[in-house]
C-alpha cells in the first residue's frame, strides 16, 4: 500500500490473535544468524524498518538487551541447522558484528543466573533482544489501512486459481480478482497448497511457558538477564527464553522446541497440560536456571511451519506464476518480516 499498490488482506481470524505462530509477547531477533549468514542483511534491514515504524506510530516495538547463545563441543541438541553456534560467530565476523565470546568463568560471572557447565562457552551480542509481535502485527495493520488498504477479517480463503492474466481467490464469503497473490498463511499453507508441495512442508506444536522466579525478578529483567539461545550436552533439546517483561508476577518466558510430531492448526492441541509444564521445569528449567522455580503462571501452544533445511519459502509458485508464496519461515522468521515485507513489495511491483 506504501508503494501506491491496490491492496487486499485477508485473515481467517482477527490480528493480531493467538492460533498461528506470531504471539507470545515476544520474538527473539538477533544479528548474527546462525541458520544462514545470508540472513543477516535481512534482519539489519528489519531493524531499520522497525524502527521507522516506531518513529511512525509512537509504539515501542524493538527492545534491546543483548543475547547470549550458550554451547560447547560435547553438545547434542541442534538448533535448526548443524553447526548454529560456528555459523553464528562466522556471520558476526563476516558482517562486523559486535559480540564477544565468553568462556563458563565469565558467563557465570556477568549470568550466574545460568549453571553452565565448565566446557560450555557463549556467543554475546550486545545488539540482539526481542520484538513484540502482537503490537508489530497491530502497528502494521494500522498502517497499512491508513494508506489505503482494505483487510478483511473472519474471512477464510479456501482456494486461489492463476488465469493466466489475474489470480481469483475464493474465500467462503465471495471471489476477488487481483493481479496478482501473496499467499503467507503459515500453518494453514499446507492446506492451500498441491499436494507435492505441501508434502514439503511440517507443522509442529510448540508450547511457550512463564515460569516464576524463585527471588526477585529483577535478578530475570534486561540488563541483568539476556535473551538467549542454549544448545544443551545432555539431551537433544534447544531450550531458549527472555528477559521478564511484565514485572512481578508475569514469570520468565521460556521454551524449547520440537519436530517429531507433526500436527494441522485445525487439530493441533491448544490447552497445555499440567504435567507438560512440570516436566519442562523438572527437565529443562531446573537443571539449568535453577533461580526459576516451578509455579508456570502462562502457558501457550503457537505452531511452527518448517522446511526440510529450516530455510524460508519466499518464491513464486512453480506452476502460477502471478501467486508468491511467502511462509513458511521455519521457526526463525518474525525478526526478518518487516523486510520480507518490503522484499515481497519489490517482487509484485517488478513483475
Amino acid at each position: 500500500a506504501k508503494r501506491g499498490a491496490r491492496v487486499l488482506g485477508i485473515d481467517r481470524y482477527w490480528p493480531p490473535h493467538a492460533l498461528g505462530s506470531s504471539h507470545g509477547d515476544s520474538r527473539i531477533t538477533r544479528l548474527a544468524i546462525g541458520e544462514g549468514a545470508q540472513y543477516t542483511p535481512l534482519v539489519l534491514r528489519a531493524n531499520e524498518i522497525w524502527g521507522e515504524i516506531e518513529r511512525e506510530t509512537g509504539e515501542t516495538l524493538h527492545v534491546v538487551t543483548g543475547g547470549l547463545i550458550i554451547s560447547s563441543p560435547a553438545r547434542s541438541a541442534t538448533t535448526h541447522v548443524p553447526h548454529f553456534f560456528e555459523n553464528t560467530l562466522a556471520a558476526a565476523k563476516r558482517f562486523g558484528i559486535e559480540h564477544e565470546v565468553p568462556d563458563a568463568a565469565a558467563i557465570r560471572a556477568r549470568f550466574p543466573q545460568f549453571a553452565v557447565r565448565d566446557n560450555e562457552v557463549g556467543y554475546y551480542e550486545p545488539g540482539a533482544g526481542y520484538l513484540r509481535p502482537e503490537r508489530c502485527i497491530a502497528a502494521q495493520l494500522t498502517l497499512a489501512q491508513a494508506r489505503g488498504a482494505t483487510l478483511h477479517f473472519g474471512e477464510r480463503v479456501e482456494a486461489f486459481e492463476d488465469m493466466g492474466d489475474h489470480v481469483v481467490i475464493t474465500t467462503d464469503r465471495d471471489q476477488y480478482k487481483a493481479g496478482q497473490a501473496i499467499v503467507s498463511a503459515g500453518a494453514w499453507l499446507p492446506q492451500l497448497l498441491e499436494a507435492d508441495l505441501a508434502s514439503r512442508l511440517a507443522v509442529t506444536r510448540q508450547v511457550l511457558y512463564w515460569f516464576e522466579p524463585r527471588g526477585a525478578i529483577e535478578e530475570f529483567e534486561a540488563p541483568r538477564f539476556p535473551i538467549w539461545i542454549w544448545e544443551l550436552q545432555e539431551t537433544k533439546h534447544v531450550i531458549y527464553g527472555f528477559p521478564a517483561i511484565d514485572g512481578q508476577g508475569g514469570g520468565v518466558k521460556l521454551a524449547t522446541e520440537q519436530y517429531a510430531a507433526t500436527t494441522t492448526p485445525d487439530t493441533v492441541e491448544r490447552e497445555v497440560s499440567d504435567e507438560e509444564k512440570r516436566a519442562m521445569h523438572r527437565d529443562l528449567v531446573a537443571p539449568y536456571l535453577p533461580g526459576i522455580g516451578p509455579r508456570c503462571v502462562k502457558a501457550l501452544a503457537c505452531l511452527y511451519t518448517a522446511t526440510p533445511d529450516f530455510q524460508f519459502l519466499i518464491e513464486r509458485h512453480p506452476t502460477k506464476p502471478n501467486v508468491i508464496v511467502a511462509s513458511p519461515c521455519s521457526g526463525h522468521g518474525f525478526k526478518h518480516s518487516a523486510a520480507i515485507g518490503e522484499v515481497l513489495a519489490h517482487m509484485i511491483k517488478n513483475v
